[in-house]
């Protein structure tokens, strides 16, 4: 059996006015953290991160991977939405994960799209997804920071408006482009690739839906993911036979939501993999 990871953090988006902070230290402590565990790690940094390169690197590590081995994939960086195309979302809007040139010529990595990259997987590998973003799409900016935080929380959601073309934006009653829409799913744009019969596991910095965001947060003076924070800091606590499930918990409640961050980190999978021992 083999371990294999690929940690992507994007903190810059030229041409959005949209840059994070936490997301490539998000990257990196993941890295670190799965290194100490015995994964053979890659990472996609900011610029390193186009489209093409977040392509290419899946299919690599998902094509490489052989009945028995488990592979980790961890995004931080902003979610969005481009228009369904193909008829299969019920509020006309896919999920997307947003690469450095999402702007400047690569455009979103869509679900379907993640779906296909998936679909490529042989039987026996199990498939670990960790996603410190959002998709949630009505409302725009943070909520006014609380006091006790170190700087003002930001939402990891990229709205369309600040990045597709007026001519490619939903269109409203008028006939004008939209910039925000109601949602109904909200989902990770990873959550589709999950299989529940092969034991994949999906966890998400918050919960799906409307007005649900995932925090790119300042801690202890650090740049950072509130949820990528609190759940490497849950993991230390835990021994070495915990479960996934153990684990959440120890977020969600254990950490998660709090006043400065209020997000709730939900795992995806079926009662099997959530009881199964962390990265196994």
């Amino acid at each position: 059996m083999s371990k294999r990871a690929l940690c992507m953090g994007i903190n810059n988006y030229p041409g959005t006015h949209m840059d994070l902070s936490g997301c490539v230290n998000d990257a990196n402590d993941w890295a670190a953290e799965l290194a100490a565990r015995g994964f053979a790690v890659s990472k996609l940094l900011d610029s390193q991160a186009t489209k093409a390169a977040m392509v290419n690197a899946i299919q690599s590590l998902i094509g490489g991977a052989v009945s028995g081995d488990v592979v980790v994939i961890t995004y931080s960086g902003h979610g969005t939405y481009v228009p369904d195309t193909n008829g299969d979302e019920v509020d006309g809007l896919d999920e997307a994960l947003c690469p450095y040139d999402l702007q400047t010529g690569g455009g979103a990595l869509v679900d379907d799209e993640i779906n296909t990259l998936f679909s490529a997987r042989k039987a026996g590998v199990r498939l670990l997804l960790i996603s410190d973003s959002c998709h949630s799409g009505t409302v725009t900016r943070a909520a006014a920071p609380d006091p006790d935080a170190d700087d003002a929380p930001r939402p990891r959601f990229m709205p369309m408006g600040n990045w597709l073309p007026a001519d490619k934006l939903p269109q409203g009653i008028s006939g004008q482009p939209l910039t925000t829409v109601p949602v109904i799913s909200g989902v990770s744009p990873f959550a589709g690739a999950l299989s529940r019969m092969m034991g994949d596991l999906l966890l998400a910095g918050c919960k799906e839906g409307p007005n649900n965001f995932s925090y790119d947060a300042r801690i202890g003076g650090r740049p950072c993911g509130a949820f990528t924070y609190y759940a490497l800091k849950a993991l230390k606590t835990l021994p070495a036979t915990a479960t996934y499930a153990q684990w959440h918990a120890a977020i969600n409640p254990g950490s998660l939501p709090s006043a400065s961050y209020p997000q709730s980190p939900q795992i995806f999978g079926s009662a099997d993999a959530r009881k199964r021992q962390i990265f196994t």
